[in-house]
């Protein structure tokens, strides 16, 4: 038996089976400070698996009257351990349904304990023909697009195994989401935090085709990137704002000119589209609490460089076609946008 100074569990659980007794049963020999199980609003007819690990010395039952979701049970174990634990390491998150091994709990315990500031990952091998088809897609999709909104590369962005220092514990309460997204922005949220990421390699186990989950690869898929979907909404917005305002400049200035006047109407369309972009991004999309006075100057540095990129791509591309002036900002800007949206959430907001 081996002592984790400092170190707490937390089970979320909705509706499970004796898995969850054999979880606290196993883990509680490593003598980790408290086992704290959420009982996330499961049934009645679940009460007496809760009943059986609160038998266990280290074990506390925390409940919903209600299913809140994964993130809103995490939040509540949060809380209940920075509010008892002053000065403890942190929490090792973990699931009700026994597919994470105690070795691999103790695992990720000891890399938080030589880690103290970092989120540590229990992170599994998807390249197996066993891992079920469900499970695949979701990790594959999930990584491809926080590396392309974030530039974070994760080896697993859905494993519940994770190390949670206990000053990280306090500030992800305040952060939004209460389902499945909460873990993927618990990883976002350690570059708002500057916190690194460290991973261990843990078992692959699934049982019964993972069945057990409640983790629904489309669903929760655009819940978890919500934030992109908001900023291609309000992108889309200020593309027309744009579009709409360079039409309207260039149609009037080219009877004054012949050759700069897509320049000057691309310059005039996007100062007027970028305040409204700066604005509705900061409020709606971000939701950055970052200083207005900097992060509008970092703002329009990014639109000087996207307002002359578009502006010189489109003149160069029209002086060959000569034509189509509005069709060719369409197609110039669309390349932008990615870059855009990485540039404002890793730097601007």
């Amino acid at each position: 038996m081996s002592r984790q100074n400092g170190i707490s569990i937390v089970i979320p659980a909705f509706d499970p089976d004796d898995k969850l007794i054999d979880t606290v049963k196993n883990i509680s020999d490593f003598s980790f400070d408290e086992i704290i199980v959420v009982n996330d609003g499961s049934d009645v007819s679940t009460q007496p698996i809760f009943d059986e690990v609160t038998k266990f010395p280290q074990c506390t039952v925390l409940n919903h009257s209600v299913n809140m979701g994964k993130g809103r049970a995490l939040k509540t174990a949060f809380s209940y351990y920075t509010e008892k634990n002053e000065g403890g390491i942190g929490l090792i998150t973990a699931d009700a349904d026994g597919q994470h091994s105690p070795d691999d709990i103790k695992k990720v315990a000891e890399k938080l304990q030589s880690n103290p500031e970092d989120l540590i990952l229990g992170v599994r091998d998807f390249s197996g023909e066993d891992i079920p088809l469900r499970s695949r897609f979701g990790n594959k999709l999930t990584k491809i697009v926080l590396r392309v909104t974030s530039g974070m590369s994760v080896t697993d962005t859905q494993t519940g195994l994770r190390g949670i220092p206990s000053d990280f514990a306090e500030e992800l309460l305040h952060l939004e989401g209460d389902r499945y997204e909460f873990e993927m922005k618990m990883i976002l949220a350690c570059k708002n935090h500057n916190r690194g990421v460290k991973e261990v390699t843990i078992d692959t186990i699934y049982i019964d085709e993972n069945e057990s989950s409640h983790f629904n690869p489309i669903v929760d898929s655009i819940k978890i990137y919500y934030v992109f979907f908001r900023f291609l909404l309000t992108s889309v917005a200020s593309f027309i704002v744009d579009i709409g305002l360079f039409a309207v400049f260039s149609s009037v200035l080219k009877v004054f000119m012949q050759n700069s006047f897509i320049i000057i109407a691309t310059v005039l369309a996007r100062i007027l589209s970028s305040m409204f972009n700066y604005f509705v991004n900061k409020k709606l999309v971000f939701k950055s609490s970052a200083s207005k006075g900097r992060s509008l100057v970092k703002y329009y540095i990014l639109a000087a460089f996207q307002m002359s990129a578009s502006a010189l791509g489109v003149h160069a591309i029209y002086q060959s076609v000569g034509d189509h002036e509005v069709l060719i900002k369409i197609g110039v800007d669309s390349i932008l946008f990615l870059l855009s949206f990485l540039i404002q959430k890793k730097w601007v907001f």
